[in-house]
Order: C-alpha cells, then sequence, then structure tokens
C-alpha cells in the first residue's frame, strides 16, 4: 500500500469521526432552539462553525489524495510518446539535382513535421506535468453508488458526483431526531444559497453547502418555487427537498377593503373557508384580550369593541394555521406599525383622542369616495363638532342599521324618514358629536386626512351622485344644492 493510500485511510477516519461530532452538536442544537437558550446555543454554534470548517479541510484533503492514488495508477499505462527522427533531406550533388524550388519546399515540409511533432510533445508534456490528472483516472468505486456519475459526464458532473459521495453520511443523516413540525417559507426570488442558509440556522440541516450541491445534483436549485412548507429536523436533506418541490402548504390571499365594517371581514373569511364568522366576531367584541400587546387598546372607552382598529390590507394566511385571533393580530399588528409614533402625536395636538381620530375617520372613509375631498369632508365634521350642531352622517345611521337581509348588504340604500329618527347613540341625525365609536375600519389617508385636515368655511356637502360633492358655507346654500342635485325628477 503506497504512502497516499495509507493517508487516505487516516483522513477518512478523522472525518467519519468528526462527522459523528458535528452530527451530535447539531441534535444539541436542535434540543436548545426549542428550549430557548441563547448562550449555550452561541457557544454550540461557534463549535460548529469550526467543526465544519476542519471538514471542509478534510474533504479538500481527500479529493486530492484521491486524484494522486488515480494519477499513480494511471502512470504505468502511460508514457510519452517518443518523438520520431526527422526527416533530413539529402545533401544535393553539384553536377545535378532538381529545381531551386522543389528543394526549398521539402525543407518547408521537413521543418513544418519536425515542428509539429516539438510541439505535440511539448502540449503533451505540459498537459501531463502541470495539469491534475482527469477525472477519468478516478475508478469507478470512488463514487457512492447513489451519486456514480453518468456516462459521458462533464468532469464538472464528476467532481459534482465525488464531492457528494464523499459526504454521503452527512446527505443521509437527519440534523437530529427532533419530529416537531417546523413551518418554512421561501419567498419569491430567494435562491438555493440563502435557501441552504436559513434551513441551517433553523436546524433543519446540518450543512448548508452540501444541502446546496445536493439541490444542484438533484437539478431541484432552480426549480424550488415560493411558499410555505412543513419541515422537521428529523428529516434527511432528500425529505427536505422532496417536501420543498411537491408539499407546498396552501395559502390563501384575501382583501379587507377600506370602509369595511367588521361584520363584511368576517363573512369574507367565512366565504375562504378559513374559520366562521361568529369565531372573528366574537374576538371583535374582546378588546381587552388583546391590550397588553397593543398599548393603543388600553385607553378605549367601556363597551368598545375593535371596530375601527382592525387594518384594511392584503393579507395572506396559511390554511392550516389560521384562527380568528391569529388574523386580527395581522390587522392589528398593520395599524400599530402604519399608524405610527408621529401620526399620534399630531392626533394629540388636535386635543383629540386617537380614539377619537378613529371614529371621525371612519365617518369619512365611508363618505369619500374621491382621494381629494376627504380633508374638507373631515373639515365639515370638525366644524360641526366644534359647534355642538349634530353631523347628519348617513353612514353613521347605516351601521346603527346592521344587516340588511332583503338586500343582503350591511350598509341600506336609501334611508327613511323613520330610519333617521331611529333611536341609537349611533344617530347623529339626533346625537350631538361623534358616535360612541368607529363604524368601519378606515384605511390610512382617511386617518390622516382627519388629523390633517385644514380648516375650511364649508358646514354641509351633498352628493352630486357621480362619487363627488358639492359643499356649502351656509345652511341656504345647502338647501339650494339638495334641491339641484337630490330632489326628484
Amino acid at each position: 500500500m503506497s504512502k497516499a493510500h495509507k493517508t487516505l485511510a487516516t483522513v477518512e477516519a478523522d472525518l467519519a469521526q468528526l462527522q459523528e461530532e458535528i452530527r451530535v452538536l447539531t441534535q444539541q442544537r436542535a434540543d436548545l432552539l426549542t428550549a430557548g437558550n441563547p448562550k449555550e446555543l452561541k457557544a454550540i454554534d461557534d463549535t460548529l462553525t469550526e467543526q465544519r470548517q476542519r471538514r471542509q479541510q478534510l474533504l479538500d484533503q481527500q479529493l486530492l489524495l484521491q486524484r494522486e492514488i488515480a494519477a499513480e495508477e494511471s502512470d504505468s499505462a502511460t508514457a510519452l510518446p517518443p518523438l520520431p527522427t526527422p526527416l533530413i533531406p539529402p545533401t544535393p550533388r553539384r553536377v545535378s539535382g532538381p529545381p531551386i524550388a522543389v528543394r526549398l519546399a521539402a525543407i518547408f515540409l521537413v521543418l513544418g513535421g519536425v515542428a509539429a511533432v516539438l510541439i505535440g510533445g511539448i502540449m503533451y508534456a505540459a498537459e501531463r506535468f502541470f495539469a491534475p490528472p482527469p477525472i477519468e483516472g478516478i475508478g469507478v468505486d470512488t463514487f457512492d453508488t447513489e451519486f456514480s456519475p453518468r456516462e459521458g459526464a462533464s468532469t464538472e458532473e464528476r467532481l459534482l458526483a465525488l464531492y457528494l459521495s464523499a459526504n454521503r453520511e452527512i446527505i443521509r443523516q437527519p440534523a437530529s431526531n427532533d419530529a416537531t413540525p417546523v413551518v418554512f417559507r421561501v419567498e419569491e426570488g430567494e435562491t438555493a444559497a440563502t435557501i441552504a442558509l436559513r434551513l441551517e440556522k433553523e436546524g433543519i440541516i446540518s450543512d448548508e453547502e452540501v444541502f446546496r450541491r445536493l439541490l444542484q445534483y438533484r437539478g431541484a436549485d432552480q426549480s424550488l418555487a415560493a411558499g410555505a412548507f412543513t419541515l422537521a429536523r428529523n428529516m434527511t436533506m432528500d425529505e427536505v427537498i422532496l417536501v420543498l418541490q411537491q408539499g407546498q402548504l396552501e395559502e390563501v390571499v384575501f382583501t379587507f377593503p377600506e370602509g369595511w365594517r367588521a361584520g363584511e371581514m368576517a363573512d369574507l373569511l367565512q366565504e375562504n373557508g378559513l374559520l366562521s364568522a361568529e369565531e372573528y366576531m366574537a374576538l371583535v367584541q374582546e378588546p381587552a384580550r388583546f391590550a397588553e400587546s397593543y398599548p393603543f387598546l388600553r385607553d378605549l372607552p367601556e363597551g368598545s369593541t375593535l371596530e375601527g382598529y382592525l387594518f384594511p390590507d392584503t393579507y395572506s394566511v396559511l390554511k392550516l394555521d389560521a384562527t380568528a385571533e391569529s388574523i386580527i393580530r395581522l390587522q392589528l399588528d398593520t395599524f400599530d406599525r402604519r399608524i405610527g409614533p408621529e401620526l399620534r402625536a399630531d392626533a394629540a395636538s388636535r386635543e383629540m383622542t386617537l380614539h377619537e381620530i378613529v371614529t371621525l375617520a371612519s365617518i369619512v372613509e365611508r363618505e369619500a369616495v374621491v382621494a381629494e375631498e376627504r380633508e374638507i369632508i373631515a373639515g365639515v365634521y370638525l366644524n360641526r363638532m366644534r359647534d355642538g350642531t349634530v353631523l347628519n352622517a348617513d353612514p353613521t345611521i347605516q351601521y346603527a342599521l346592521g344587516y340588511q337581509a332583503e338586500s343582503e348588504s350591511w350598509w341600506k340604500r336609501p334611508l327613511s324618514t323613520a330610519d333617521l329618527e331611529m333611536d341609537s347613540p349611533y344617530n347623529t341625525y339626533t346625537q350631538r358629536g361623534l358616535p360612541p365609536g368607529p363604524i368601519s375600519n378606515p384605511g390610512l389617508a382617511s386617518i390622516e386626512a382627519s388629523i390633517q385636515a385644514p380648516a375650511t368655511a364649508f358646514y354641509y356637502f351633498v352628493s352630486r351622485n357621480d362619487g363627488t360633492h358639492v359643499f356649502a358655507a351656509t345652511f341656504e346654500e345647502h338647501l339650494e344644492n339638495v334641491a339641484e342635485f337630490q330632489s326628484a325628477p
């Protein structure tokens, strides 16, 4: 046995021992992830980094030794071909001979042949002595059966198969024996490299480099779709790849439009098969349940609900994990993020509470159709509130009336005289100031308009029946506008 063979055996033994140590550390890391011990987790991560660097050095050494052995085995069967003896033209006799042109052509032919032989010999020597031995020199038994290169494989493909053969234990050994399901999300446009890095950080795989090469070998590195997947730390690398390719969890994307009330949102969630409308509405009635996580809910008046704070937006949830509480928390998170400290400070400067601003904005959201009118409408209501007059806001009556089974709508149109006289704290035709709470869930633009509305002389507005309104400063002007745009033909 040659020295290279003995060294290779030692390297492979060290590699096997090191891989077992990495496996044990990876298992410990997975246990700490569950237990939540950051100090010990960092120590293990540092050790794992050193161990993996050492493993890579051994793998590189292993590959070099395999190539060296292959080169030695091929030396005996390979010899540098002898250079052919150049042809020397005979010395011409003075007395007679071929013409000078013929003799020159013969000389050039001979010199060309000698040059060709010399160049060929030099190129062979360079390839033989200065380039690494060809991958074909490595025997078939060097490869693991699963990673044997196909016939006619390129050098790159053969090297990849050799790399995976050397790391077959890492590929086949799960990162740990923890079977706890882990939801892993692949983002749109994310690369195989970043996916592998995140999988290793989550403790789902033990080596991101090996996993990335395995993806390449399996032809899966360009076919990973965005989505959410259920994985576990006791999966092998191939099992992880299979799930990432075929086991995508069902996601549901839905949009809550600006100005919807909680009942409409509940109906949409039920239509999408996520949960029952009753589940959602039951939690809407319990703001105290969320107040610890969301300080802006702590000062709500007694009897308030989450109406107004269920931020309208487009949301994406996993159907398997969707609950009324998880969806409401998504909406409250969005409200907290979009209505930041600066806007809340601006609301305070208007000498209004956040709850009053959201209530006003919920009315503006239902009244305004075109964006340019939001601040004017908010200004009209602010004038009326300051003067202590009734708001006369139709959407508050519609909110109090609730769901209309006949029209299958949450917003009754048109309102009758009896509706305008109904006994309700939300009737802004009979009750001065704002209603007890929001009547819809406004978007950012209506909240900003309610906070930033400039001073205006207008106290009245009426619809032009095309989505826009005509505004008036006096009641007489308003009556003229009503006669023009709202009188029956």
